[in-house]
């Protein structure tokens, strides 16, 4: 029988008990509402593939936390968010803490099926972006140890799962999430605009403590995945579980250029140029004159400075399958 997601007590009452073995988190709106619309097709399978669940339906970041708070409290551990990167950004920063809060405790660990926008997190891991796929795929999927992004900020405090960056893309972040609805090339023709008028800022930028950098900048990517933007291949050679940052800097080179580079970026080509720098770091810090610098984490917008970026090695278990967890692609 079909359920409306319009109200989520119908949805409730399919919840067996807290007892169940997995946590769903659904966020119906992620993708311009293909989440909602493909639950009624992937939640029999779910049941099925995974056994009991116990499903909660979010709306805003601020619901994720009662919901994984009552899991562990009920011994649940094995939680899966259906929605795009923000909703993975949520859930993280709330599972890192609770393993933080509970060492004694059995770790609770993090499985992501890709319905949203993004679905950058699932490309580094071979994630089927198909979500029947992805059901059968993160069925053979077992908890490997990943590293978690921390930055710190005089504003902010936060995890992050995928790629931090500031510079441009914290004003691209702000106009994708200004649209109503987006589309897969809606992040290309934002950064497009973004380039337009964007002016570069002074940027220092200290790897491990040694200054790597000094000049104007674009943008400086601090990357625990592979891409961003939609399959941008901003860091191709990213790991997430070697405990270090790959960090990737354009310089603040003419705007037809930097738009001009912008297609190499789909094909990772960009680290070829001389005007783009990579370096790996455990921490990256980054200060501007310009104090505040626009930034996303996980395609969240955000601003602060200075911006300090240290890796919590193998600080989240996540659900992978053995070929994904050999070599991110």
């Amino acid at each position: 029988m079909k359920e409306s997601l319009e109200h989520a007590p119908v949805l409730a009452q399919r919840v067996p008990s807290s007892s169940g073995k997995t946590l769903i988190i659904l966020n119906p709106h992620a993708g311009s509402g293909r989440a909602g619309r493909l639950w009624s097709q992937i939640e029999p399978m779910l049941w099925r593939e995974l056994g009991e669940l116990v499903v909660a339906i979010t709306q805003q970041p601020n619901e994720v936390a009662p919901h994984l708070e009552n899991a562990r409290a009920s011994g649940l551990t094995k939680v899966i968010a259906i929605g795009g990167d923000g909703t993975n950004h949520a859930i993280v920063n709330e599972l890192v803490r609770l393993n933080q809060a509970h060492p004694d405790e059995p770790k609770m660990t993090f499985g992501c099926l890709p319905i949203g926008t993004g679905q950058d997190w699932a490309r580094s891991f071979g994630i089927p972006l198909d979500p029947v796929k992805a059901v059968a795929w993160i069925k053979g999927a077992h908890p490997v140890p990943i590293d978690i992004g921390h930055v710190d900020t005089n504003v902010i405090n936060y995890n992050f799962l995928n790629i931090a960056s500031i510079g441009i893309s914290g004003e691209i972040a702000r106009r994708v999430n200004n649209l109503r609805r987006r589309w897969p090339w809606s992040f290309y023709q934002k950064t497009v605009e973004a380039l337009l008028w964007y002016n570069t800022p002074m940027v220092k930028v200290h790897l491990d403590g040694q200054l790597w950098y000094d000049g104007k900048a674009y943008v400086v990517a601090v990357a625990n995945g592979q891409s961003f933007g939609h399959g941008m291949l901003v860091a191709p050679n990213a790991n997430s579980s070697d405990g270090l940052f790959d960090v990737v800097l354009l310089e603040g080179i003419p705007r037809l250029e930097a738009i001009r580079a912008l297609s190499t970026v789909y094909t990772g080509d960009h680290i070829k140029r001389s005007d783009v720098h990579v370096g790996r770091a455990r921490v990256v810090e980054v200060e501007s004159a310009s104090g505040k610098l626009p930034m996303e984490l996980d395609g969240e917008q955000e601003s602060g400075g200075p911006v300090r970026f240290e890796v919590l090695p193998g600080m989240l278990p996540m659900l992978l399958n053995s070929a994904a967890e050999v070599a991110p692609a």
